[in-house]
């Protein structure tokens, strides 16, 4: 075989055929062309656009996490503050109450010593009072009873009854 007849081949023989390898290759060169040309460049433009999208929205994501993440620790740092406020406030209040209650408990102690001071001062006076009042009639009795023994002469039984009508008349008198 002679290498003329593999360039030139037969249509029957079973050799390579070049000019149907030709032919395919300058179609299939074509059709790449065209394709780059018509599908190839919008397509990788659709692609690139879609690959900024998706960079784009992966980009906000993170941003957004971030931003998240900021407000959450933000808010922790809020709650603790609260949270420290709050004990603050309720400590203040106990102080303030106990305060509070210790005012009530001295001032209602000097007033119950105050109003004892001034109960004793009255019993006092009224007791010193009755004591004058019991002398006064003491002196009145003794004195009506000496004037009924002077005025006549009593015996023993004119005198019993005389102690006994000075001591009702006493008792009456109170």
């Amino acid at each position: 075989m002679s290498f003329d007849y593999l360039i030139l081949g037969a249509a029957d023989s079973k050799g390579l055929n070049i000019l149907d390898i030709a032919a395919t290759l300058f179609f299939f060169l074509l059709l790449m062309f065209i394709l780059k040309k018509v599908a190839w460049g919008p397509l990788m433009g659709i692609m690139t656009q879609r690959e900024e999208l998706i960079a784009g929205e992966i980009e906000a994501a993170e941003k957004s996490r971030q931003d998240s993440q900021r407000v959450l620790e933000e808010q922790r740092d809020l709650l603790k503050e609260a949270r420290t406020e709050a004990l603050a406030i309720v400590e203040n209040a106990k102080k303030q109450g106990e305060t509070s209650r210790e005012e009530i408990i001295t001032t209602a102690r000097s007033e119950a010593a105050r109003l004892k001071e001034s109960a004793i001062r009255e019993i006092d006076t009224e007791k010193e009072r009755a004591i004058a009042a019991v002398r006064e009639e003491v002196v009145s009795l003794s004195v009506l009873a000496a004037s009924k023994v002077l005025e006549k002469e009593v015996s023993e039984e004119d005198n019993r009854a005389l102690i006994e009508a000075t001591i009702a008349k006493a008792g009456e008198a109170n």
